[in-house]
């Protein structure tokens, strides 16, 4: 019998142990709590039941900023959360569409710009999400500007919770850009204290053009470039590193690369090891292909991210992938207008147990072409269900993944859709409720 182990918010369902499943050991009021609770577990099958979905912010292409990026929101430690958008801001730059911001927004939906990208020395078009570090100060990418330019470049910076801004390093301060350039990632906070990132774009790779690089960087600002990819032979060790990287304990890196698509291990000095190439099973890339985001290690040691594309139906998959680079495909995606497809996000494991998790198109909203898109739960041995299908009026396009917060729910960013067409900021949960009820 399904029950919860707190009964007075709204909470995720936990499966008992056998010698708490006895209902003699609850007063009369724990044992009513939970007798409602199994009845709405029983009628949970129903994708519709107890899914709570609310949209929080929809941008308007002004000074809050337009089309969030590619990342994922992430909760402070002053319990708001913190994210990006790629345009929008100062309209006075970028020909009126901005270049982008960096926002906070309450749990309740309080929006606050915290900086606006003027498309200068401090960079343009911030498509990673942040990260917080121990200072409390957040740290981030820009994919265009800087020092250098106002080409494909891209900068690191820091920026306190206030919306001070300050600009660590710019890219294409090297010779044919070979320190990188273009970076789509967050940054990882290292167990060194350094941070460390990718470029898109840049370094010695690709005959000189540049495929991408993987880099270390100090708070202060001093940039080392670790690795270039496209440097092996055909390019074996892949290109295009767009995901978020990965540490774990023993202070290695896992990621991937979207073209020439894998899974790599690269140490915090830069030696890099492919772990499992994608596309390798014909015909059609049953294996999927273009894993545009990176990994996350769940509690059994795996690793666990999506492909955007390939699988048995073409709209991507969901897979597990070992330390030593043994692959499953755990979920294909059928595509429009079934479960969705095309998922660039990567996942989290939530305090279920479960993976959450969007895709791009699909599902069952029909405002959109090919739909869309979802956000859907995963169990660990790949049964997905959807949770919501967006339908253009809240929301559509998510590119970013989510992020759980105390409340049990997942926070969210589309990239387009809402009310002005500029993308939002939503909460979806499957919620629970006993108000007056505690184990």
């Amino acid at each position: 019998m399904t029950k919860l182990r707190t009964c007075g918010s709204l909470t995720f369902a936990q499966e008992p142990s056998r010698k708490e499943s006895s209902l003699g050991k609850f007063s009369l009021p724990a044992m009513i709590c939970i007798i409602v609770l199994f009845v709405a577990a029983v009628v949970i099958a129903s994708p519709a039941q107890n899914v709570v979905f609310t949209t929080l912010w929809s941008f308007s292409a002004g000074g809050d900023g337009a089309n969030p990026g590619y990342e994922s929101l992430i909760r402070g430690t002053d319990g708001n959360f913190y994210g990006t958008t790629s345009l929008g801001g100062n309209l006075g730059c970028n020909n009126g569409a901005g270049c982008g911001t960096v926002f906070k927004m309450t749990p309740s939906g309080t929006l606050t710009t915290l900086y606006s990208f003027q498309g200068q020395s401090d960079g343009a078009f911030p498509e990673a999400g942040l990260l917080q570090a121990t200072d409390g100060s957040l740290y981030g990418t820009t994919s265009w500007g800087g020092l250098n330019g106002s080409a494909y470049y891209g900068t690191v910076f820091k920026i306190t919770p206030a919306g001070t801004l300050t600009t660590l390093y710019s890219f294409c301060s090297q010779h044919f850009c070979t320190d990188g350039r273009t970076p789509m990632a967050p940054l990882v906070h290292g167990a060194d204290g350094n941070f460390y990132g990718t470029t898109t774009a840049g370094g010695t790779g690709c005959d000189g053009w540049g495929c991408g690089t993987f880099f270390k960087i100090t708070p202060a600002g001093a940039l080392t470039t670790l690795y270039s990819f496209c440097t092996q032979p055909n390019c074996s060790d892949g290109n295009d590193p767009s995901g978020t990287l990965v540490q774990i304990a023993n202070g290695d890196f896992y990621g991937t690369t979207s073209l020439n698509g894998t899974v790599f291990k690269v140490t915090p000095n830069g030696v890099l090891t492919t772990l499992y190439s994608f596309c390798a099973q014909p015909p059609n890339c049953p294996d999927g292909y273009y894993p545009y985001s990176g990994l996350v290690q769940a509690s059994d040691g795996n690793f666990y991210g999506t492909t955007s594309s390939g699988g048995a139906n073409g709209g991507g998959t969901v897979f597990r992938i070992t330390s030593t680079g043994a692959l499953t495909t755990l979920h294909n995606f059928e595509g429009y207008p079934m479960d969705g497809f095309q998922p660039y996000a990567g996942l989290v494991q939530a305090s279920d147990g479960n993976f959450y998790g969007t895709t791009y198109n699909g599902g069952a909203g029909n405002n959109c072409n090919n739909g869309c898109g979802t956000v859907f739960k995963m169990t660990p041995s790949g049964t997905l269900t959807t949770l919501h299908s967006f339908d253009g009026t809240d929301g559509t396009l998510p590119y970013g993944g989510l992020v759980q917060a105390p409340d049990g729910f997942f926070y969210g960013t589309t990239n387009a859709g809402g009310s002005y067409g500029y993308g939002t900021v939503f909460r979806v949960g499957v919620a629970r409720s006993c108000a007056t009820c505690r184990r």
